[in-house]
């Protein structure tokens, strides 16, 4: 038997997310299906993150294992079929200790928000990002988030739902960087942390939002911030502009692959 970890790409709209449900589609159902396609007796598929519903992933993490001792690539090749017409796509693989954990292991994880303002609607974007009329101060947003900086209680921007034991997380970083599309800009939102709270990363964009827009200031963040009350947040931004980006470990697993 072997362990086998997997970088994953996804579009989610369509799915309820990485976790399997009884009654609706996620990302871990597909790829266990594709599974037991190749071996009847494959094992679960550990994810790295769970991702909500409608939001993508560019570098999730999983791990599995196998009865059969596969080549990488032959096995890569394989899930691929097997995932087709499905929206994911395996994008590196590599066989890993028989210790090693998606979720347990990982020292950091990056996501990405996507944000265009421009006053037409988005066309060929439409899905993968938020799409925000009239313009933003870019600079006012990234004041705001360095309040954010550092270990905090984020019970403000934590969905009530989260079952996470403690509110307390440190934010590793909260850059905001724009390039110019047609008739407006493009914001990119790059947040890392070891771990989120549910719904942590949409809540800060959201209330980003209001200070780009001129409805908070700066110091109106770091107020919420200081709260610590969910009722302080401002809104909370949609799912479909959010990519889990990358999963960081000890060594890089799929160096080879690369």
């Amino acid at each position: 038997m072997g362990r086998y970890a997997i970088k994953i790409e996804y579009n989610g709209e369509g799915f309820v997310g990485w976790q399997k449900q009884k009654a609706h589609l996620g990302v871990q159902q597909i790829i266990e299906d594709a599974l037991l396609r190749l071996e009847p007796t494959a094992s679960g598929v550990q994810g790295a993150g769970r991702t909500d519903a409608g939001v993508h992933a560019t570098g999730q993490v999983a791990h599995f294992d196998m009865v059969q001792d596969w080549a990488p690539f032959r096995l890569k090749e394989a899930l691929n079929f097997h995932l087709k017409p499905n929206p994911v796509s395996i994008i590196a693989i590599a066989a890993v200790d028989d210790e090693f954990h998606a979720r347990f292991d990982a020292q950091e994880r990056h996501y990405v928000f996507r944000l265009i303002a421009r006053r037409e609607p988005v066309v060929f974007e439409k899905g993968l990002v938020w799409h925000v009329r009239g313009p933003l101060d870019v600079d006012a947003m990234q004041e705001a988030a360095n309040h954010l900086l550092g270990r905090h209680d984020f019970t403000t921007f934590r969905s009530t739902m989260c079952q996470a034991p403690n509110p307390v997380k440190t934010l590793d970083r909260l850059d905001i960087t724009h390039s110019p599309v047609t008739n407006g800009v493009e914001l990119r939102f790059d947040v890392r942390a070891r771990s989120f709270l549910h719904n942590q990363v949409r809540s800060f964009v959201g209330s980003l939002k209001r200070v780009g827009a001129g409805s908070w200031t700066p110091d109106d963040m770091r107020a919420a911030l200081e709260a610590k009350d969910r009722v302080a947040c401002g809104l909370v931004s949609p799912p479909h502009g959010l990519y889990l980006a990358n999963v960081v470990y000890p060594t890089d697993i799929f160096a080879d692959e690369l």
